[in-house]
C-alpha cells in the first residue's frame, strides 16, 4: 500500500477547491495553480523512482482489499503520463497567466483548469472501470466549461458540439460497463483479466471490447474525430494547448489500458481492427493538415495523425510497437502543446490564423521562429529530435507483426506531416516582413520560457533518449506482461 497514489488526485482537487474561496484574488490562484501542479510531478517523480525499484505501486482506499474496493495502481507506464502531464500543465498555466484575460481568470479559470488535471490524473491511476468513468467525468465537466469560458459565437457552438458527443460516448461507456458486469460480475481491471483469462474472450465479450473501443476511440479523436478539429479551434491558445496535449491522450491510455490487460486474447480482431482505425486515421488527419490553409485547422488535424500513429504500436501487439507508442505518447503529449503554444503566438501576433496573411516573423522573432522550426522537425521525426525515435520502433513493431501496410502508411504520413508544418514555418516566418513590432496586434512578453521549457525538452529527450530508455522499456514490459499489474493489484 503505497499513500502516495492518491496524492495526485487530492492536490489539484483540494488546491482547486480552496481556490474557488479566492475567486477575487488573482495573483494567489496563479500561485496557486502553479505550486499545485509543482507538487504533483514532485509526487508522480517520487512514483516514477518506486516504480523503478520496487515495482507497481499500489494503493486499496479504506483498507478494502481488491476486487471489492476501490484500487489505485500505478505502473511505470502510469507514472510517465503522470510526470508529461505536470510538465504540460504547468506549462500551459504559466503561457495562461499573459494570455487568458481578465474576465477568464475572474470566471474560476484556474479552480477549473486544477479539476481537469485531477480528472486526468484519475484516469491514469485508477483501477477499475466505474473509477475511470468517474474520472473521465471530471476531466470532461471541466473541459466543458473551459472550452465556452468567454461564450464567444465560435466557442459556445463547438461547445454544444463537444457536449453531445461526450453525452453520447459516457452513455455507451455505461452500457459498456453494465455489460461487462453482468457477465464477469466485477469492474476491478485486474479481476476483469483474471476472469476474461478463466472464460476466454468469446464473442460476448469480443462485442463488449468493441463497445468499449468505440468509447475511448470517441475521446481519443480514433477515427471518430469530426468533433475535434472545431472544439480545439475555439478556445484561447492556452486551453487548447493543454487539450491537445491531454485529453486525446485519456482516451488512449484508456484503449492501452484495457486492449493489454482484459481484451487481448483475439488480436486477430481487436487489434487489427485498433490498426486499421489508426491507418484511416492517420490517413484522413494527413489530408486534412495538407489542404487547409488555416494555422488552427493545420494543427488540430495533426493532433489527429498522432493519435493514429501511436495505435499503430498497439495494433502491432510487439515489445518493439510498444516501447515505440510509449516513446512516441510522450513526445506527443509535449510536443502537441507546443506547437499549440507556438501557433497562438503566431495568431496573437497577426491577428489572423491565415497562412496568406502572414509572413516574414523571423526577423522580429527569431527565437520563436527557430523554436516552431525545432518543433516541426520534431514532429516529423527528423533525428535526432524526440519524434524520431518513438517513430523508428513503432514502424519496426509493425513490421515485425506483418502490418507492412501499417508502417508505410505511418510513414507516409510523416511525410505530410512535416509538409503542412513547414507550410506554417515558411509562410508566417519566412519571406517580406509585413508588420514591424509596432504594427503587431500582439507581445511574445511573458509567454517564451513556457514555450522554451518544452522545446528544450523536446530536444533533449531526442538527443538524451537513453537517460528514460530505461523506463520506457519498462513501461513497455509491463504492457506486455498483464499479469505483472495482476500480481500487484492483489498484493501476490
Amino acid at each position: 500500500m503505497n499513500n502516495l497514489l492518491i496524492l495526485p488526485v487530492v492536490i489539484p482537487l483540494v488546491m482547486g477547491l480552496l481556490m474557488v474561496l479566492f475567486r477575487k484574488n488573482i495573483s494567489l490562484q496563479k500561485i496557486v495553480s502553479a505550486a499545485s501542479i509543482t507538487a504533483t510531478g514532485a509526487v508522480a517523480v517520487l512514483l516514477m523512482i518506486q516504480n523503478e525499484q520496487e515495482g507497481i505501486q499500489t494503493l486499496q482506499i479504506g483498507g478494502w482489499q481488491a476486487p471489492f474496493g476501490i484500487t489505485y495502481a500505478a505502473d511505470m507506464f502510469s507514472s510517465l503520463l503522470l510526470v508529461t502531464t505536470s510538465i504540460v500543465a504547468l506549462s500551459c498555466v504559466l503561457f495562461a497567466f499573459k494570455t487568458i484575460g481578465e474576465e477568464r481568470e475572474s470566471h474560476y479559470f484556474y479552480p477549473l483548469f486544477l479539476f481537469l488535471i485531477t480528472g486526468v490524473n484519475g484516469s491514469f491511476l485508477t483501477g477499475d472501470l466505474f473509477n475511470l468513468f468517474v474520472c473521465f467525468e471530471v476531466m470532461l465537466i471541466s473541459s466543458y466549461v473551459l472550452l465556452s469560458l468567454g461564450g464567444t459565437r465560435k466557442q459556445l457552438r463547438e461547445s454544444i458540439k463537444y457536449v453531445l458527443i461526450n453525452l453520447i460516448s459516457s452513455f455507451l461507456f455505461l452500457v459498456g460497463v453494465a455489460y461487462i458486469y453482468a457477465v464477469l460480475g466485477t469492474l476491478n481491471m485486474a479481476d476483469l483479466s483474471v476472469k476474461v483469462a478463466e472464460a476466454g474472450q468469446g464473442g460476448m465479450l469480443t462485442a463488449i471490447s468493441l463497445v468499449f473501443l468505440i468509447v475511448f476511440s470517441l475521446k481519443a479523436g480514433l477515427l471518430l474525430f469530426f468533433w475535434l478539429p472545431g472544439s480545439y479551434s475555439a478556445p484561447p491558445t492556452a486551453i487548447a494547448a493543454v487539450f491537445a496535449g491531454l485529453l486525446t491522450k485519456v482516451g488512449m491510455y484508456a484503449i492501452f489500458r484495457l486492449f493489454t490487460l482484459v481484451f487481448y486474447h483475439e488480436p486477430q480482431i481487436t487489434h487489427l481492427l485498433i490498426g486499421v482505425l489508426g491507418a484511416v486515421t492517420m490517413l484522413l488527419g494527413a489530408i486534412g493538415a495538407v489542404a487547409y490553409g488555416d494555422i488552427k485547422k493545420i494543427l488540430t488535424y495533426n493532433v489527429i495523425i498522432g493519435v493514429g500513429f501511436i495505435m499503430a504500436g498497439l495494433a502491432s501487439m510487439s515489445i518493439a510497437g510498444m516501447t515505440g507508442s510509449v516513446f512516441y505518447l510522450i513526445h506527443d503529449m509535449i510536443i502537441k502543446a507546443l506547437i499549440f503554444l507556438i501557433g497562438g503566438t503566431i495568431i496573437s501576433l497577426t491577428g489572423t490564423s491565415k497562412l496568406e496573411d502572414m509572413s516574414g516573423l523571423i526577423r522580429t522573432h527569431p527565437y520563436l521562429g527557430w523554436m516552431f522550426f525545432t518543433a516541426a522537425l520534431a514532429l516529423a521525426g527528423i533525428p535526432p529530435l524526440s519524434g524520431f525515435l518513438g517513430k523508428v520502433f513503432i514502424t519496426q513493431g509493425t513490421f515485425e507483426a506483418e502490418y507492412y501496410w501499417l508502417g508505410g502508411i505511418g510513414l507516409l504520413t510523416s511525410l505530410l506531416v512535416l509538409y503542412s508544418i513547414m507550410k506554417i514555418f515558411m509562410n508566417a516566418f519566412w519571406g517580406e516582413t509585413y508588420l514591424s513590432e509596432e504594427m503587431e496586434k500582439g507581445s511574445t512578453k511573458g509567454v517564451m520560457v513556457p514555450i522554451a521549457l518544452l522545446t528544450g525538452l523536446t530536444v533533449l529527450l531526442g538527443v538524451g533518449a537513453e537517460g528514460i530508455s530505461s523506463y520506457v522499456n519498462l513501461a513497455a514490459e509491463g504492457l506486455m506482461n498483464p499479469e505483472l499489474y495482476i500480481k500487484a493489484v492483489f498484493g501476490e
